[in-house]
């Protein structure tokens, strides 16, 4: 066995053995299919048939395929790449493992992606920045589900090279009908789903039949050979030269007074100083005045680059918007049809607010019901109300504010997001946008002058949202009256949103589902935030489990005006006292839903008030929280 020796350039001259690599193109690829298709024994075989691989680590190869290598005593090229323990154990690929290596041609990363269908989201991972996809299929079994299913998700990703890798050849004694029956099979699942083209080699990654070198034991295959293929393809970056200019800010250089400049990474086009800029979204002109690099001014910079940009003129210019050609802007939008693969245990809960984070832009964003999910497994569209772990669904995407963007075919720097849970931090999601609603055009926002402030001044007072939640029978509705009362005898504005009430008239729609809750919340911080736009006090009584959507009215407002009331009760206490009935029915199974039985609540873990309504009496409550929101207190109330 051969170990990788450093090239003899490296002690001799580093500085032109750097060089020599900085200009190489790179090739962002992965690897894709079945469980147990060879994915890792083929990138390991690619590493160290290329002499990718040091002394040591050939050695800890050796020493570890035997002990727990499934090649027997021969090396197991998986082990190059299956670095956790659990792999290791089980023999398959968990989650994603990226290796970076290069030839005398071209520099290489890697992705190997696993393979079950449990962890489809890291496949979707891996493949999201990803210029190709080697699919491999196992010559003894054939096009698979999991198969197809890689295929559709590297399609829908938007990966334009596909090589169908039909491997372990050396198990079919090498034989030409076999692989020409697969081809036949995956080329008819292919056109069905709209690829057009893709590359089939037949391999063996074990033996290294046409991996690096041609296969003797093949002499009936005359196309390219993998790596051969891999160093010739067309990459992305070299077709997003040519595309127009976009460069997201990602943020403004100010070292000094006399220097200011907008810093990002180049998504596409080439940018020279002199050249017509538009900022968006505002939409403000501009030229470039300097390119500024790490070693120096630049004459010109293209796709792939990291650089400074000087303007001509003061423009207003900030993290998060895309600094672009004049004459072929991107479009800007609030309102969205998207492509949405769910990547969370927790199923997706339509009319929540998450974050969705695109390029450098991060918004509030509500996802609505899905149209359909897709079934990857038959292509099939049915009809879904959320998405679960590893769903791919089509949804409206709305954001709280216009963000720039791109359809996720023509840029996938400026159509490809995330989505981050506001309370968690995790990412649940990733998706692709397809389009602009018409309506987020033709919808604009009509200007007034009488604002807010001015109402609250006409009336006297600052604008409140009092929110009272806890649990049913806690004490809500009684307290909350009774702030009212407190609050009308001191001559102030307000008025009371009971969630019974509501359901009455604006929400009658709804039910209880988990979705219903919050939508149930989000149209009553809508209404609550136009009430307090017109300067009033507003109190509202509900249940409100959820802390996200709570956590969303609190952002609905202007810091110091949301005052969140916990009623907190214990669910025996508020089931002993049981006024309406409906903890007995729910324990009997009549009423589904019920928060505290069959519903999750989630308590407020810092609010303003807290009411411990086993201790305090509803009168004791109201003149509590009237004095703490208003400073004032008098027993006459």
């Amino acid at each position: 066995m051969t170990a990788y020796r450093p090239d003899a350039l490296i002690a001799s001259d580093i500085s032109a053995y750097l060089e020599l690599h900085q200009h190489k193109s790179l090739l962002r690829f992965l690897t894709c299919g079945s469980v147990d298709d060879g994915k890792s024994t083929l990138i390991g075989r690619l590493l160290y048939d290329s002499k990718q691989i040091f002394e040591d680590q050939l050695s800890a190869l050796e020493s570890d395929s035997k002990r727990v290598g499934t090649q027997g005593q021969a090396i197991d090229f998986a082990l190059l790449v299956d670095g956790l323990a659990a792999e290791r154990e089980q023999g398959i690929t968990i989650d994603v493992a990226y290796r970076f290596f290069a030839t005398e041609k071209r520099k290489f990363i890697v992705a190997d992606t696993p393979g079950h269908e449990q962890y489809t989201r890291n496949m979707v991972t891996g493949a999201s920045t990803a210029d190709l996809a080697v699919i491999l299929i196992d010559a003894r079994k054939g096009v698979l589900t999991q198969t197809k299913r890689h295929s559709f998700l590297a399609h829908l990703l938007g990966i334009r090279h596909l090589v169908v890798a039909v491997n372990k050849m050396d198990l079919v004694d090498y034989d030409q009908a076999v692989f020409d029956r697969i081809v036949d099979a995956y080329a008819e699942f292919a056109q069905s789903i709209g690829i057009q083209d893709f590359t089939p080699i037949p391999i063996s990654g074990f033996q290294g039949d046409n991996v690096t070198t041609r296969s003797d034991a093949m002499p009936w295959f005359g196309g390219p050979v993998l790596l051969d293929h891999l160093e010739s393809v067309e990459v992305n970056g070299d077709i997003d030269r040519i595309k127009p200019f976009r460069m997201p800010v990602q943020w403004v250089n100010r070292p000094n007074l006399d220097f200011r400049g907008f810093a990002g990474l180049i998504a596409s086009g080439t940018i020279r100083p002199g050249d017509p800029v538009r900022i968006l979204p505002s939409g403000r002109t501009s030229t470039v005045a300097r390119i500024v690099a790490m070693g120096g001014d630049k004459d010109i910079a293209v796709a792939g680059e990291s650089v400074t940009l000087t303007l001509a003129d003061e423009v207003d210019c900030s993290r998060g918007d895309v600094i672009a050609t004049a004459d072929a802007p991107p479009q800007a939008a609030d309102q969205f049809k998207a492509t949405i693969v769910w990547m969370d245990p927790a199923e997706l809960l339509p009319g929540r607010a998450y974050w969705l984070k695109l390029g450098t832009q991060t918004v509030s964003a509500v996802i609505r019901a899905p149209e359909y999910a897709i079934d990857v497994n038959t292509m099939a569209r049915a009809p879904a109300k959320t998405l679960a772990l590893n769903d791919i669904g089509v949804a409206e995407v709305v954001t709280d504010r216009a963000i720039v963007f791109e359809p996720y075919a023509e840029s996938h720097d400026l159509g490809g997001f995330i989505l981050i849970d506001k309370l968690t931090n995790a990412t649940v999601g990733a998706g692709m946008l397809d389009f602009a609603l018409r309506r987020a055009q033709n919808v604009h926002w009509q200007a007034v002058e009488i604002t807010r402030e001015a109402h609250a001044q006409q009336k006297g007072q600052q604008p409140r949202l009092l929110w009272f939640t806890g649990l049913s029978g806690s004490g809500k509705s009684t307290i909350a009256n009774l702030v009212e009362k407190k609050l009308h005898a001191l001559g102030k504005h307000s008025f009371l949103l009971d969630g019974d009430n509501i359901r009455h008239g604006l929400n009658r729609d709804l039910g209880f589902s988990d979705q219903d809750r919050v939508e149930n919340i989000r149209r009553i911080g809508e209404v609550a935030k136009l009430m307090t736009d017109a300067g009033l006090i507003v109190l509202t009584a509900f249940i409100s489990p959820f802390r996200a959507e709570r956590a969303m009215v609190r952002s609905l407002l202007p810091e110091g005006e949301f005052f969140e009331i916990f009623v907190d009760t214990p669910i025996e206490e508020a089931e002993r006292r049981d006024v309406k009935g409906l903890y007995k029915k729910a324990r009997a199974g009549e009423i589904a839903n019920f928060t505290g039985i069959s519903s999750p609540y989630e308590p407020p873990l810092a609010p303003e008030i807290r009411i411990d309504t086993t201790r305090t009496s509803p009168e004791e409550a109201a003149e509590q929280i009237v004095e703490a929101i208003m400073g004032v207190w008098s027993p006459m109330l």
